[in-house]
């Protein structure tokens, strides 16, 4: 088997689960546990479906890391349900998934799925910094577009994204990107920078559309060749120069907000996925057992066994 790195985006799938199985999925004491058992069957039908030889849970220790909300204040803002003055803002989880995800951790490690978190950084940083050092070729699986700027074709790094739902993967390569907006997957941080993006709280360059955006990058290849452009009056229209000198400092901060660190100094314990032996399986199971997680820890484990052996 060819190695291969899947890194997850953690936070991204929880909530997926959550919302795709029904909240009544409770555990013996009455806990819901839709979430964990959702989690569970998505790992298994991942690495069924693309095999991974190694596998890392990636973890947001810090969801709004405030170095990027000192750039851009709105960054993440309609998300906070409690300021926090020492540390890392609470984010708004709904209750029943919130009291799941310590849970998923245990399912996690009773798999022996490596977790990695960064301190005040999300898990796309950790994603980021993995997927650009990994020796191998890497599958990316989240449904947050902001990670296609890690698409590279010459290292076979590839999103599988899930936003159309785990019975609609869609693989995710450079040609996708392109066809997609008319970017590169190199280009895309830049893309998003001048967009915008309102799930992020990111205000974008007003009047920059996703169409105007393409076009520019087209034209200019990055953010930087198109404010040179910009400040030599060549290659855009005034209307558009304006827009862009509007935003100039905005434009300034942007790019370090939106795009992904790649250089973090990571704790990463073995990721090799392991054939689950008997003191594995009875630990999982009695985790399985004291949660009510049906027979979703026993296809998670029968889909490691499979792929592992």
């Amino acid at each position: 088997m060819t190695d291969r790195l899947m890194l997850l985006d953690s936070a991204s799938l929880y909530f997926r689960a959550f919302y795709g199985v029904p909240d009544t999925v409770r555990s013996p004491d009455g806990t819901p546990v839709n979430a964990v058992r959702g989690f569970l069957d998505i790992i298994a039908k991942l690495v069924t479906t693309y095999r991974p030889t190694d596998v890392v849970a990636c973890w947001d220790d810090d969801w709004r890391p405030q170095w990027r909300v000192d750039l851009i204040p709105s960054y993440k803002a309609h998300r906070v349900a409690e300021v926090v003055v020492s540390g890392p803002d609470v984010e708004e989880v709904p209750d029943p998934l919130e009291v799941q995800v310590p849970v998923i951790r245990e399912a996690l490690d009773a798999l022996g799925i490596a977790i990695v978190g960064a301190a005040e950084h999300e898990a796309d940083d950790v994603i980021g910094t993995l997927a650009t050092t990994a020796a191998k070729p890497v599958d990316v699986v989240t449904g947050d577009r902001d990670l296609f700027q890690l698409v590279d074709d010459d290292r076979d790094v590839r999103i599988i994204y899930t936003a159309r739902g785990m019975s609609n993967l869609e693989v995710v390569t450079d040609d996708v990107v392109v066809a997609k907006y008319g970017v590169h997957g190199a280009q895309y941080a830049d893309f998003a920078a001048l967009r915008g993006d309102a799930s992020d709280g990111l205000p974008g360059v007003a009047g920059i559309g996703e169409k105007s955006a393409a076009t520019l990058l087209q034209a200019h290849g990055d953010l930087a060749g198109i404010l040179a452009a910009a400040d030599s009056g060549e290659g855009m229209s005034a209307g558009v120069r304006a827009k862009l000198d509007a935003g100039r400092a905005y434009l300034a901060v942007a790019p370090t907000v939106v795009e992904v660190a790649r250089g973090l100094e990571l704790d990463v314990p073995p990721t090799r996925l392991r054939v689950p032996d008997a003191a594995t399986r009875a630990s999982a199971d009695a985790l399985a057992d004291r949660w009510g997680l049906g027979g979703a820890m026993g296809r998670a484990l029968d889909a490691l066994t499979a792929v592992a052996g």
